[in-house]
């Protein structure tokens, strides 16, 4: 479940807040009067009941989170100006990073040069004649040394130009973010100070709500007398043959044929 949007908590300190809450739950048997914890409410059931009551809570500490929010929007001014714009940044690495390439390669260049010239100009000597150019080599070789030398001494200088710098920028202790840190361990105390184990105590010592009283069952209504339906089907009425009275059958004659009168001719006359 979502919490609330309290009116003393902004979106981004919800997670604080429930990081407090569940600190308060750990700890709150170790604490007076909370032993009933489990009992009657679980863990997760107070948890829940507090996210519910967010605004409440969070109303108890409104002193102490508007103090650490004014302290997180200075810091936060102050960082955004301290920065300087990104034309800015950009030349100011750029001269840092040519002046710190040329510290850096000048001594080793000049020391390989001054070490080859030294060692060809010696080898050179050795030989008998020597060449002419042979302490021209020797010379320059104690030239690039030289300047070997003068690189190293202006990088070490520069290292310590650049360490005091830092360390006159470094931020001392016990300024912003040690204050962002106390404006924000005193508005967790006031949480759990004031807010949330009032509340947990609150919730623990409010009496049961009285058990719902159970519905009466409603007496079953019969159907007048006359109103009965009548269920299921009854077979038809049929009865055997010899039962009742016989029935009257129909009676036939034969037809009533009689043979031709034949006679003879004599009788046909008369």
């Amino acid at each position: 479940m979502h919490m609330n949007v309290a009116p003393h908590l902004l979106t981004e300190d919800r997670a604080e807040f429930e990081r407090v809450l569940d600190e308060a739950l750990r700890s709150a048997r170790d604490r007076p009067g909370f032993a009933a914890i489990g009992d009657r409410f679980t863990t997760a059931q107070l948890r829940e009941m507090a996210l519910n009551a967010t605004a409440l809570i969070t109303t108890a500490a409104a002193v102490e989170y508007d103090h650490f929010v004014k302290v997180r929007e200075q810091l936060r001014s102050a960082s955004t100006t301290g920065a300087g714009s990104p034309a800015e940044a950009l030349d100011g690495s750029t001269g840092a990073g040519v002046v710190a390439i040329v510290t850096v390669l000048a001594p080793i260049l000049a020391g390989t040069a001054a070490v080859l010239l030294l060692l060809v100009g010696a080898v050179l000597k050795l030989l008998d004649p020597a060449p002419a150019f042979a302490d021209t080599l020797l010379t320059a070789g104690l030239m690039f040394g030289a300047v070997a030398a003068a690189g190293l001494v202006c990088a070490a200088v520069g290292l310590l130009v650049t360490a005091l710098r830092n360390s006159a920028t470094e931020v001392p202790a016990g300024t912003p973010d040690d204050d962002l840190t106390r404006a924000r361990q005193a508005w967790g105390r006031a949480l759990v100070d004031r807010g949330i184990l009032p509340f947990l105590r609150d919730a623990l010592a409010a009496p049961a709500p009285p058990p719902l009283p159970e519905p009466e069952p409603k007496p079953k209504q019969r159907p007048p007398a006359g109103r009965i339906p009548k269920v299921g089907y009854s077979g038809p009425d049929f009865s055997s043959p010899s039962e009742g009275p016989p029935a009257a059958r129909p009676t036939f004659t034969s037809p009533d044929f009689t043979g031709p009168d034949f006679g003879s001719p004599d009788h046909g006359q008369e």
